[in-house]
Protein backbone atom coordinates (compact mmCIF):
# COMPACT_ATOMS: atom_id res chain seq x y z
CA UNK A 1 0.00 0.00 0.00
CA UNK A 2 1.15 3.48 -0.98
CA UNK A 3 2.07 6.42 1.62
CA UNK A 4 -0.81 8.21 -0.14
CA UNK A 5 -3.29 5.53 0.10
CA UNK A 6 -2.31 4.67 4.10
CA UNK A 7 -2.31 8.67 4.42
CA UNK A 8 -5.82 8.91 3.12
CA UNK A 9 -6.70 5.90 5.40
CA UNK A 10 -6.03 7.77 8.51
CA UNK A 11 -7.00 10.88 7.52
CA UNK A 12 -10.25 8.96 7.04
CA UNK A 13 -10.21 7.36 10.26
CA UNK A 14 -9.88 10.70 12.14
CA UNK A 15 -13.44 12.50 10.15
CA UNK A 16 -15.17 9.02 10.18
CA UNK A 17 -13.58 7.42 13.62
CA UNK A 18 -11.69 4.04 13.37
CA UNK A 19 -8.53 3.68 11.65
CA UNK A 20 -5.02 1.85 13.01
CA UNK A 21 -1.85 1.58 12.56
CA UNK A 22 -1.30 1.77 8.93
CA UNK A 23 1.56 0.18 7.05
CA UNK A 24 3.49 -0.63 9.97
CA UNK A 25 2.48 -3.15 12.31
CA UNK A 26 1.84 -2.57 16.68
CA UNK A 27 4.83 -4.53 17.31
CA UNK A 28 7.20 -3.11 15.02
CA UNK A 29 6.02 0.34 15.86
CA UNK A 30 6.59 -0.79 19.67
CA UNK A 31 10.17 -1.52 18.82
CA UNK A 32 11.28 1.81 17.06
CA UNK A 33 9.26 3.77 19.55
CA UNK A 34 11.81 2.46 22.23
CA UNK A 35 14.32 2.62 20.45
CA UNK A 36 13.59 6.62 20.18
CA UNK A 37 12.78 6.62 23.68
CA UNK A 38 16.40 5.19 24.07
CA UNK A 39 18.12 7.83 21.76
CA UNK A 40 16.41 10.87 24.13
CA UNK A 41 17.58 9.07 26.99
CA UNK A 42 21.31 9.12 25.73
CA UNK A 43 21.92 12.22 23.96
CA UNK A 44 20.88 13.98 27.18
CA UNK A 45 18.36 15.97 29.33
CA UNK A 46 18.07 18.30 31.99
CA UNK A 47 17.40 21.51 29.79
CA UNK A 48 15.19 23.91 31.89
CA UNK A 49 12.03 25.81 30.35
CA UNK A 50 12.40 27.82 27.07
CA UNK A 51 12.51 31.49 27.47
CA UNK A 52 9.37 33.47 26.80
CA UNK A 53 8.92 35.62 23.77
CA UNK A 54 6.08 36.94 23.77
CA UNK A 55 5.85 40.33 22.71
CA UNK A 56 5.61 42.94 20.14
CA UNK A 57 8.51 42.84 17.00
CA UNK A 58 9.15 45.13 14.38
CA UNK A 59 8.59 47.89 16.45
CA UNK A 60 10.32 50.77 13.74
CA UNK A 61 7.65 49.83 11.84
CA UNK A 62 5.32 51.66 13.84
CA UNK A 63 3.41 51.33 17.35
CA UNK A 64 0.66 49.13 18.28
CA UNK A 65 -1.57 52.50 17.93
CA UNK A 66 -0.89 53.15 14.86
CA UNK A 67 -3.38 52.10 12.13
CA UNK A 68 -3.71 49.10 10.91
CA UNK A 69 -2.14 48.28 13.83
CA UNK A 70 0.13 45.26 14.43
CA UNK A 71 -0.21 41.84 12.85
CA UNK A 72 -1.34 39.46 15.45
CA UNK A 73 0.77 35.85 15.60
CA UNK A 74 -0.34 33.17 17.50
CA UNK A 75 2.48 29.88 18.08
CA UNK A 76 1.35 26.18 19.25
CA UNK A 77 2.30 22.82 19.47
CA UNK A 78 5.24 21.22 21.40
CA UNK A 79 9.23 21.88 22.06
CA UNK A 80 10.01 22.98 18.74
CA UNK A 81 7.34 25.23 18.68
CA UNK A 82 7.98 26.67 22.40
CA UNK A 83 12.12 26.65 21.16
CA UNK A 84 13.33 24.43 23.97
CA UNK A 85 17.26 24.06 23.61
CA UNK A 86 18.00 28.13 23.10
CA UNK A 87 18.78 30.62 25.73
CA UNK A 88 17.32 33.64 24.48
CA UNK A 89 13.79 34.70 23.23
CA UNK A 90 15.75 35.89 20.24
CA UNK A 91 16.53 32.60 19.08
CA UNK A 92 13.36 30.65 19.08
CA UNK A 93 11.56 29.92 15.99
CA UNK A 94 8.12 32.01 17.03
CA UNK A 95 10.53 35.41 17.24
CA UNK A 96 12.39 34.77 14.10
CA UNK A 97 9.54 34.15 12.44
CA UNK A 98 7.54 37.18 13.71
CA UNK A 99 10.50 39.26 13.01
CA UNK A 100 10.70 37.85 9.59
CA UNK A 101 6.82 38.47 9.01
CA UNK A 102 7.45 42.33 10.33
CA UNK A 103 10.03 42.43 7.62
CA UNK A 104 8.02 41.64 5.03
CA UNK A 105 5.30 43.08 5.44
CA UNK A 106 7.04 46.34 7.15
CA UNK A 107 4.71 46.76 10.05
CA UNK A 108 4.64 45.36 13.99
CA UNK A 109 3.98 41.85 14.89
CA UNK A 110 2.26 41.17 17.46
CA UNK A 111 3.53 37.31 18.79
CA UNK A 112 1.60 34.90 21.66
CA UNK A 113 3.60 31.76 21.57
CA UNK A 114 1.41 29.05 23.56
CA UNK A 115 3.24 26.30 22.57
CA UNK A 116 4.74 24.01 25.73
CA UNK A 117 7.56 21.25 25.94
CA UNK A 118 6.27 17.50 25.62
CA UNK A 119 2.51 18.54 24.28
CA UNK A 120 1.11 16.14 22.40
CA UNK A 121 -2.14 17.07 19.80
CA UNK A 122 -4.48 16.55 22.88
CA UNK A 123 -2.84 19.73 24.44
CA UNK A 124 -3.68 21.61 21.37
CA UNK A 125 -7.54 22.44 23.01
CA UNK A 126 -5.95 23.74 25.76
CA UNK A 127 -3.52 25.79 23.42
CA UNK A 128 -6.06 27.25 20.93
CA UNK A 129 -7.90 28.34 24.29
CA UNK A 130 -5.44 30.54 25.40
CA UNK A 131 -5.13 32.02 22.20
CA UNK A 132 -8.56 32.80 21.98
CA UNK A 133 -9.25 33.17 25.46
CA UNK A 134 -10.99 37.05 26.68
CA UNK A 135 -11.60 39.81 24.54
CA UNK A 136 -8.68 40.57 22.99
CA UNK A 137 -8.84 39.88 18.61
CA UNK A 138 -8.33 36.34 17.77
CA UNK A 139 -4.38 36.04 15.91
CA UNK A 140 -4.40 37.07 12.35
CA UNK A 141 -2.39 33.67 11.75
CA UNK A 142 -1.28 30.81 13.71
CA UNK A 143 1.49 28.24 13.20
CA UNK A 144 1.34 25.07 14.72
CA UNK A 145 4.38 22.93 14.83
CA UNK A 146 3.12 18.78 16.29
CA UNK A 147 3.58 15.50 15.89
CA UNK A 148 6.60 14.02 17.00
CA UNK A 149 5.50 13.25 20.80
CA UNK A 150 2.12 11.43 19.09
CA UNK A 151 4.35 8.80 17.34
CA UNK A 152 7.32 8.45 20.12
CA UNK A 153 4.06 8.03 22.75
CA UNK A 154 2.02 5.58 20.63
CA UNK A 155 -1.44 8.01 20.14
CA UNK A 156 -3.16 6.69 17.10
CA UNK A 157 -2.66 8.37 14.04
CA UNK A 158 -5.95 8.82 13.48
CA UNK A 159 -6.34 10.46 17.06
CA UNK A 160 -3.36 12.71 16.41
CA UNK A 161 -4.84 13.81 13.00
CA UNK A 162 -8.31 14.69 14.63
CA UNK A 163 -7.15 16.53 17.20
CA UNK A 164 -5.16 18.65 15.18
CA UNK A 165 -8.32 19.13 12.59
CA UNK A 166 -10.24 20.06 15.60
CA UNK A 167 -8.12 22.75 16.82
CA UNK A 168 -7.43 24.39 13.16
CA UNK A 169 -11.07 24.13 12.62
CA UNK A 170 -11.38 25.95 15.96
CA UNK A 171 -8.87 29.02 14.75
CA UNK A 172 -10.11 29.17 10.97
CA UNK A 173 -13.59 29.87 12.00
CA UNK A 174 -12.31 32.51 14.51
CA UNK A 175 -10.44 33.94 11.42
CA UNK A 176 -7.06 32.91 11.79
CA UNK A 177 -4.92 31.64 9.10
CA UNK A 178 -3.51 28.72 9.63
CA UNK A 179 0.45 27.05 8.90
CA UNK A 180 1.48 23.70 10.42
CA UNK A 181 4.92 22.43 10.06
CA UNK A 182 3.78 18.82 9.97
CA UNK A 183 5.51 15.87 12.26
CA UNK A 184 9.19 15.60 11.53
CA UNK A 185 11.08 12.64 10.46
CA UNK A 186 11.81 10.71 13.30
CA UNK A 187 14.32 8.48 11.16
CA UNK A 188 17.18 11.54 11.66
CA UNK A 189 17.02 10.38 15.55
CA UNK A 190 20.48 8.97 16.63
CA UNK A 191 21.20 6.51 17.75
CA UNK A 192 18.28 4.67 15.74
CA UNK A 193 19.80 2.17 13.67
CA UNK A 194 19.00 0.47 10.57
CA UNK A 195 16.37 -1.00 10.27
CA UNK A 196 14.42 0.92 12.95
CA UNK A 197 15.48 3.97 11.45
CA UNK A 198 13.94 3.04 8.18
CA UNK A 199 10.51 2.09 10.22
CA UNK A 200 10.65 5.44 12.57
CA UNK A 201 11.08 7.18 9.17
CA UNK A 202 7.82 5.77 7.77
CA UNK A 203 5.65 6.07 10.72
CA UNK A 204 6.98 9.72 11.02
CA UNK A 205 6.27 10.63 7.36
CA UNK A 206 2.41 8.75 7.18
CA UNK A 207 1.41 10.59 10.33
CA UNK A 208 2.98 13.99 8.30
CA UNK A 209 0.90 13.06 4.94
CA UNK A 210 -2.20 12.22 7.32
CA UNK A 211 -1.67 15.32 8.69
CA UNK A 212 -1.86 17.50 5.71
CA UNK A 213 -4.53 15.42 4.14
CA UNK A 214 -6.72 16.35 7.74
CA UNK A 215 -5.45 20.46 7.68
CA UNK A 216 -5.46 21.20 3.71
CA UNK A 217 -9.21 20.44 3.24
CA UNK A 218 -9.94 22.97 6.07
CA UNK A 219 -8.16 25.75 4.42
CA UNK A 220 -4.86 25.80 6.34
CA UNK A 221 -1.83 24.89 4.86
CA UNK A 222 1.22 22.84 5.97
CA UNK A 223 5.09 22.66 5.86
CA UNK A 224 6.71 20.03 5.43
CA UNK A 225 9.55 19.52 8.34
CA UNK A 226 10.75 15.90 7.16
CA UNK A 227 13.98 15.86 7.49
CA UNK A 228 14.69 19.32 6.79
CA UNK A 229 17.33 19.39 9.43
CA UNK A 230 19.25 15.61 9.46
CA UNK A 231 21.63 16.72 6.41
CA UNK A 232 22.80 19.51 8.15
CA UNK A 233 22.73 17.93 11.77
CA UNK A 234 25.06 15.25 10.07
CA UNK A 235 27.19 17.67 8.77
CA UNK A 236 27.88 20.76 11.43
CA UNK A 237 26.52 18.71 14.55
CA UNK A 238 27.97 20.99 16.71
CA UNK A 239 26.47 24.16 15.47
CA UNK A 240 22.51 22.29 14.56
CA UNK A 241 22.19 21.04 17.88
CA UNK A 242 21.85 22.17 20.92
CA UNK A 243 23.20 21.51 24.76
CA UNK A 244 21.16 18.41 25.14
CA UNK A 245 22.54 16.80 21.91
CA UNK A 246 18.66 16.33 20.75
CA UNK A 247 16.84 19.95 20.18
CA UNK A 248 17.64 22.01 17.56
CA UNK A 249 20.14 24.77 18.60
CA UNK A 250 19.66 28.28 17.41
CA UNK A 251 21.08 27.73 13.95
CA UNK A 252 19.02 24.77 13.41
CA UNK A 253 15.80 26.82 15.02
CA UNK A 254 16.68 29.45 11.89
CA UNK A 255 16.88 26.59 9.16
CA UNK A 256 13.19 25.63 10.58
CA UNK A 257 11.72 29.43 10.48
CA UNK A 258 14.01 30.22 7.47
CA UNK A 259 11.41 27.17 5.69
CA UNK A 260 8.20 28.27 7.33
CA UNK A 261 8.55 32.01 6.73
CA UNK A 262 7.52 31.94 3.12
CA UNK A 263 4.10 29.87 3.87
CA UNK A 264 3.33 32.47 6.82
CA UNK A 265 3.92 35.42 4.54
CA UNK A 266 1.91 33.86 1.65
CA UNK A 267 -1.22 32.84 3.93
CA UNK A 268 -1.05 36.31 4.57
CA UNK A 269 -1.06 37.24 1.33
CA UNK A 270 2.37 39.22 1.60
CA UNK A 271 4.74 36.43 -0.44
CA UNK A 272 5.05 38.36 -4.48
CA UNK A 273 5.15 34.15 -5.76
CA UNK A 274 1.58 34.11 -5.05
CA UNK A 275 0.25 30.89 -5.26
CA UNK A 276 1.13 30.50 -9.51
CA UNK A 277 2.59 27.72 -9.82
CA UNK A 278 6.29 27.63 -10.89
CA UNK A 279 7.46 24.56 -13.58
CA UNK A 280 10.84 25.19 -13.31
CA UNK A 281 10.99 24.50 -8.98
CA UNK A 282 8.81 21.46 -9.96
CA UNK A 283 5.92 22.88 -8.24
CA UNK A 284 2.31 20.96 -9.36
CA UNK A 285 -1.23 20.92 -8.74
CA UNK A 286 -2.18 17.07 -7.84
CA UNK A 287 -4.81 15.18 -5.46
CA UNK A 288 -4.74 16.19 -2.16
CA UNK A 289 -2.97 12.47 -1.11
CA UNK A 290 -0.69 12.59 -3.73
CA UNK A 291 0.84 15.62 -2.90
CA UNK A 292 0.48 14.64 1.38
CA UNK A 293 2.67 12.18 0.15
CA UNK A 294 5.00 13.76 -1.82
CA UNK A 295 5.38 16.43 0.52
CA UNK A 296 6.56 14.45 3.53
CA UNK A 297 9.21 12.81 1.60
CA UNK A 298 10.53 16.34 0.75
CA UNK A 299 11.20 18.73 3.62
CA UNK A 300 10.38 22.10 3.29
CA UNK A 301 7.88 21.28 1.16
CA UNK A 302 4.39 23.58 1.04
CA UNK A 303 0.44 22.14 0.17
CA UNK A 304 -2.09 24.79 -0.26
CA UNK A 305 -5.75 24.29 -0.96
CA UNK A 306 -6.64 24.92 -4.81
CA UNK A 307 -9.68 23.55 -6.35
CA UNK A 308 -11.71 20.59 -5.44
CA UNK A 309 -9.63 17.99 -4.31
CA UNK A 310 -6.50 19.22 -6.13
CA UNK A 311 -4.01 21.27 -4.14
CA UNK A 312 -0.91 22.82 -4.83
CA UNK A 313 2.43 21.53 -4.39
CA UNK A 314 4.88 24.30 -4.19
CA UNK A 315 8.59 24.96 -2.87
CA UNK A 316 9.12 28.66 -2.52
CA UNK A 317 12.40 30.57 -2.62
CA UNK A 318 13.09 31.27 1.22
CA UNK A 319 14.19 34.25 2.63
CA UNK A 320 17.42 33.59 5.48
CA UNK A 321 16.57 34.22 8.97
CA UNK A 322 19.73 34.85 10.82
CA UNK A 323 18.68 34.30 15.09
CA UNK A 324 21.59 36.57 15.93
CA UNK A 325 20.26 39.16 13.86
CA UNK A 326 16.59 39.59 15.56
CA UNK A 327 15.61 41.66 17.83
CA UNK A 328 12.91 40.67 20.72
CA UNK A 329 10.90 42.21 23.75
CA UNK A 330 13.51 40.64 25.96
CA UNK A 331 16.33 41.61 25.06
CA UNK A 332 18.47 44.81 24.54
CA UNK A 333 17.91 46.86 21.69
CA UNK A 334 20.32 46.97 18.77
CA UNK A 335 23.25 50.16 17.99
CA UNK A 336 21.64 52.67 16.42
CA UNK A 337 21.62 51.99 12.68
CA UNK A 338 21.43 48.29 13.36
CA UNK A 339 19.03 46.80 11.38
CA UNK A 340 16.50 44.32 13.11
CA UNK A 341 14.73 42.78 10.40
CA UNK A 342 16.81 39.35 10.53
CA UNK A 343 15.93 38.92 7.15
CA UNK A 344 17.63 39.19 3.70
CA UNK A 345 16.51 38.83 -0.11
CA UNK A 346 15.72 35.43 -1.41
CA UNK A 347 18.37 32.56 -1.37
Amino acid sequence: MSRARTARRIAAGAAYGGGGLGLVGAAAVGLVLAEVQFAKRTVGTGLGDPPRADGLYGSEFGGPEQSPGPLRLGMLGDSTAAGLGVRRARQTPAALLASGLAAVAERPVELRNVAASGAMSDDLDRQVGLLLDGDRPAPDVCVIMIGANDVTRRMPPTQSVRLLTAAVRRLRLAGSEVVVGTCPDLGTIEPVYQPLRWLARRVSRQLAAAQTIGVVALGARTVSMGDLLGPEFAANPREMFGPDSYHPSAEGYATAAMAVLPTLCAALGLWPESDRLDVSRNEDMLPVAKAASAAAGLAGTEVTAARGPWVLLKHRRRRRVQAEDVTSPADPGPAPGTPTAGVSGPA
